[in-house]
């Protein structure tokens, strides 16, 4: 399967799809309207059943079931959109054969390399194929490899039918990457019992609990009068907005963090002397852990507010979502049953936290629980990203072994 995932791949990320957070459309690009079309044309080609576009941009297919029995709805679910922080116009992928543990570069006049001094992980793929950027862009593996390995592993299935299996689901989603992509999802048309989202990172990855997140924005007021006779007069909401930004605790950011450490991390800032804009995100394991973080915003916001008059900074906080294993630990089969399907693959299981979150966080809330399975990819979202191909081949082989056992299952197991 390793050769047809990598050029299905290749094909998928020339295709535009990033998403954008103030269209105010869903899906909030039309790129993304595009590619759906484009996949739902390539599942019915396949033999899929059932393959919708929807309104909103949502795909929706079925593998029916070539075998009788009782065996529960099982599904598979990706993201179409790339995020929004790195370039995906042009994605104009390079493919290292052979790799041989040195650097790798990626673009030769802007001096841009894939080094394994700063990214050790390289060293594991020594021997095998690469797909990495051309260093003007993201490669989009989150998630057009997790999309690649899924329409792989339903053709080889429908290409197999001494491979008895129950009836699949899988729907491919837009906006995940800006926390909208279980906006529109439709449960009841999907129809499964419970289902996985191949969009986890590096080979082994299995997931089933996530951050809790919130994002933040404070607009800050200030006033501007000339420089030369600004004393007691000026209010300069550039400065006042790092300010703000200082009193926060300055170790609880995504690069001085990792495991089960939450952060503050700010996305966006923007300014003049008379108004400034500060965007964040809020992420931590625990509720009692994303409550505090709110409460200190509040706090620092009274602060500044108390200092420099009321009404100069305004805070608006919003959840995103919530960790999931609270809702996936009454049925942690799913869980040990996608275990066992990469161990029988000869993949070794890495269970780790979700430092991030995935449409699985919320679709578990709505009633579908979701673990994350690895695509394999890493570095997502710059120009550093690249995916092993033998790391989207061994996912399409657990996204098979998974279906084969989820057959075997009466529904409802104890």
């Amino acid at each position: 399967m390793e050769k047809k995932v990598t050029e299905r791949f290749i094909r998928y990320v020339k295709y535009n799809t990033c998403s954008d957070s103030v269209s105010g459309k869903t899906p909030s690009s039309e790129g993304q309207r595009v590619f759906a079309r484009v996949l739902a044309d390539e599942l019915r080609v396949i033999g899929l059943d059932d393959v919708e576009v929807d309104l909103w941009g949502y795909v929706y297919a079925t593998l029916p079931a070539n075998c009788t029995g009782t065996a529960p709805v099982v599904g598979f679910v990706a993201h179409m959109d790339t995020s929004p922080d790195f370039t995906a116009e042009g994605v104009s992928p390079q493919i290292i054969t052979n790799y041989d543990g040195k650097d790798i570069v990626l673009n030769q006049e802007k001096n841009i390399i894939l080094s394994p001094s700063i990214f050790p992980e390289l060293s594991h793929y020594i021997g095998q194929q690469l797909i990495v950027t051309s260093g003007n862009t993201l490669l989009g593996a989150d998630d057009k490899a997790g999309i690649s390995e899924i329409v792989t592993a339903m053709e080889y299935l429908v290409q197999h039918p001494e491979i008895q299996h129950g009836k699949v689901k899988i729907a491919f989603t837009p906006d995940e990457e800006i926390g909208e992509g279980a906006d529109h999802f439709d449960l009841a048309k999907f129809g499964a019992e419970f289902a996985y989202t191949i969009d986890g990172g590096e080979l082994g990855e299995l997931e089933f609990e996530n951050f809790n997140a919130a994002g933040a924005r404070i607009l800050i007021q200030g006033s501007s009068v000339h420089p030369g006779y600004a004393k007691g007069k000026m209010k300069n909401a550039i400065r006042i907005a790092n300010q703000l930004m200082a009193m926060l605790p300055a170790f609880e950011v995504p690069e001085h963090t990792d495991g089960y450490q939450g952060f503050y991390h700010v996305t966006g800032m923007q300014g003049t002397v008379e108004h400034a804009e500060i965007e964040f995100i809020l992420r931590d394991f625990t509720l009692i852990g994303i409550e505090e973080r709110k409460q200190l915003l509040q706090k620092v916001v009274s602060m500044v507010n108390r200092e420099f008059g009321d009404g100069t900074a305004e805070l608006t906080l919003k959840d995103q979502y919530f960790n999931m294993r609270e809702k996936i630990e009454p049925v942690k089969y799913i869980v040990d049953l996608a275990e066992e399907a990469m161990i029988e693959s000869g993949v070794r299981p890495k269970i780790v936290p979700i430092r991030g979150g995935t449409d699985g966080s919320r679709l578990s809330y709505m009633g579908l629980p979701c673990p994350n399975i690895f695509a394999g990819g890493h570095n997502f979202h710059g120009k550093y990203e690249y995916v092993p191909a033998t790391s989207m081949a061994k996912a399409c082989e657990v996204i098979v072994k998974i279906v084969k056992k989820v057959t075997l299952l009466q529904k409802n197991p104890n």
